[in-house]
């Protein structure tokens, strides 16, 4: 059974990749995944404001409106309490790359090229194998256009492609207005892979204290359903490494998103419930099924229920709106 593929250029056992999360904080966490079976690891995230000190931009956009939008730096969890600042993380990539066999994918959280340019050019020195840039941005000031956040990201990936040599991945948000648009843009500004989609993680408010809270939700089985459709659609439209991530729990999640044509499918929640052990749970049951449905490689499953590969297209577009509605019983 053959259940390698390809991310990022970067030749993979198989497409289970743990996404940034506290499970990648120490190496011992790290090696826990490695041991279960993950094919690669995205480190946890290095925040903006973690290197804000290097350059004066960053200033102007994390202190504009610090306590009314929803990426407020009070909204963030405190960093410190994690002791894991820029020298750390650094640090940690290359304990990694000494201790551990698979790619090790760095991760960069913020909004503006600013120090990004600079800590992404040190992760690779640090040994990391890829970068995913994790653009954590929501436009709330109503005078900004689309077309001006899409510029952002293109600029911010740009900037990076020129500093660094290793491959790079955009987590992208499913709430931009033209999805394949900015897909197809990203693509064609150098992007090697696109990781769909990235949760903005909402706020709430304390009626006990009449503030606004910091809620962190593990994403549902229910969510896998919105990039399972982009995957699908963005198949063979865009030449960027296509990762699956929210909401994906089980082997039968893994494989819907192999059919709709990813390359990787990304585990988080389920990881954080059950433990790093479960990723061999996950594979176990992907050869179970692909025994029993007579498939032999990953590469024969991908794409063949994306999109383009579907007799009704429309299943995918308009998500047949009229005969789901009506198939409510």
């Amino acid at each position: 059974m053959d259940l390698t593929t390809t991310y990022l250029g970067l030749k993979l056992k198989n497409p289970i990749v743990p996404s940034a999360s506290p499970l990648s904080y120490t190496l011992e966490g790290m090696k826990q995944l490695e041991d279960a079976g993950a094919s690669a690891i995205v480190m946890y995230s290095l925040f903006e404001e973690q290197i804000a000190h290097e350059t004066s931009e960053l200033l102007h956009y994390l202190a504009q409106g610090t306590e009314s939008y929803g990426e407020a730096l009070t909204y963030f969890p405190d960093v410190q309490q994690f002791n894991t600042g820029p020298e750390e993380y650094l640090e940690l990539i290359k304990e990694a790359k000494d201790n551990i066999g698979i790619p090790i994918i760095g991760s960069l959280n913020g909004v503006s090229v600013g120090g990004w340019t600079n800590y992404a050019k040190k992760i690779e020195d640090a040994g990391a194998d890829a970068l995913e840039l994790n653009v954590y941005y929501i436009p709330t000031d109503p005078d900004i256009p689309g077309e001006e956040i899409e510029k952002q990201y293109i600029e911010l990936l740009k900037s990076i492609k020129k500093s660094i040599r290793i491959p790079v991945a955009v987590k992208l948000s499913p709430y931009f207005s033209a999805m394949a648009n900015i897909a197809k843009k990203l693509d064609a500004s150098g992007a090697d892979g696109l990781v769909l989609f990235n949760r903005f993680y909402q706020p709430d408010i304390d009626l006990e204290t009449l503030e606004v809270s910091p809620s962190v939700n593990l994403s549902t089985q229910q969510e896998m359903r919105l990039p399972l459709r982009w995957i699908a659609i963005l198949y063979g439209h865009v030449k960027a490494s296509l990762a699956a991530t929210s909401g994906i729990y089980d082997a039968e999640d893994v494989i819907k998103m192999l059919m709709a044509g990813a390359d990787v499918t990304m585990m988080c929640s389920a990881l954080l419930k059950h433990g790093p052990d479960y990723i061999t749970k996950v594979l176990n049951d992907i050869e179970k099924w692909m025994t029993e449905n007579e498939y032999q490689s990953v590469s024969q499953m991908k794409g063949s229920l994306s999109q383009k590969s579907v007799a009704d297209p429309a299943a995918f577009e308009r998500a047949n709106y009229m005969k789901s509605l009506y198939s409510y019983k």
